[in-house]
């Protein structure tokens, strides 16, 4: 059986600036600066990596020394790359943050944008992964190619619907078994495929039942799992497809950590819960989402995004009864 995630997404190089506050418009505040790789696709394959399972990377990069540093890492990370050659500068992104762990981020799409269905049909050939995992900084039709050949050879299509501001295609949500909005992001598909209005801040805030509701209205067939940041997370399953679940729905809480950086951590959590996925596949659905709450915990002790990706056997020393095996 398999046991490969596919991670088909973006890498960047990232700016950071930690400061005491982020900056308002027109104001300019002393800062640490530090560089390093970055990007949803490649945080998440590194996060999927460091977990354990065997992990190819699916992206575009340019021919500059932002893409010979994602080659580098590749290897180091023994990540199977599978990366197309752009004409278009390697992708980039500034962030800011403050000292409570919240960020800013900008991002510069690059090669990142140059990434082809074409491109995707090739890398999926040959051993079929486990779990084929995509986010929306990179082209949806690259993403929806990705799931619909998952789909043909019987892998998990594993959707992060981020950044909240890029509209997901209805195609690419309905080819979608396991969507894992943060609140913002959840907000942000409401509207857009429900046509209501909800306010990020007041999603954990909801009864169960009402959220759990609203999960299969906007999912009717698959797994809803709703990131709750220090809260844990929200899962909805389809009645007919709980993924080994005694329960529709229910919350999992997060552990206390010493947050020193978020950037990084709904990453975490998505490569990780594809890693789960894939190296236990009999398992409750329950028991690796809380393998992939300990490590997005863990990954937030560190600065920076893909650096700050915790090896398993740290997340195991920390909170054992969220172990995956060996």
């Amino acid at each position: 059986m398999s046991r490969i995630v596919a991670v088909v997404g973006s890498f960047n190089v990232d700016h950071v600036w930690m400061l005491d506050a982020l900056p308002v418009a027109g104001e300019t505040r002393s800062a640490r600066y530090m560089s390093g790789p970055g990007g949803k696709g490649f945080n998440q394959a590194v996060a999927a990596a460091r977990s354990g399972a065997a992990t190819r990377f699916i992206c575009a990069l340019g021919e500059d020394a932002g893409g010979a540093y994602a080659r580098s890492l590749a290897v180091a990370d023994d990540i199977d790359l599978r990366d197309a050659h752009s004409d278009l500068p390697t992708g980039s992104a500034g962030i800011f943050v403050d000292a409570k762990g919240r960020n800013s981020i900008a991002v510069a799409g690059g090669a990142n944008d140059t990434l082809t269905a074409v491109h995707v049909r090739g890398t999926l050939s040959g051993d079929v992964p486990a779990v084929v995992l995509a986010q929306l900084e990179t082209p949806s039709e690259a993403a929806i190619e990705a799931f619909a050949l998952a789909r043909a050879s019987g892998a998990l299509t594993m959707l992060n619907p981020a950044p909240a501001n890029v509209r997901v295609d209805a195609a690419l949500l309905a080819a979608t078994d396991i969507v894992t909005p943060n609140e913002t992001e959840f907000a942000a598909l409401v509207r857009t495929h429900l046509g209501r209005e909800l306010d990020a801040d007041a999603v954990r805030a909801l009864a169960d039942p009402a959220l759990h509701a609203i999960c299969r209205e906007l999912v009717p067939n698959g797994t809803v799992v709703v990131t709750l940041g220090s809260a844990g997370a929200f899962v909805s399953h389809a009645d007919s497809r709980r993924r080994g679940d005694d329960a529709s729905h229910y919350r999992i809480p997060a552990p206390k950590v010493a947050v020193v950086d978020t950037t990084g951590a709904g990453d975490a959590f998505n490569g990780a819960l594809a890693a789960s996925l894939a190296l236990r596949p009999g398992q409750a659905f329950a028991a690796n989402i809380r393998y992939a709450i300990a490590y997005a915990s863990v990954s937030t002790e560190q600065p920076g995004a893909a650096p700050s990706m915790p090896a398993r056997d740290a997340v195991h020393t920390r909170f054992p009864d969220a172990a995956l095996p060996a």
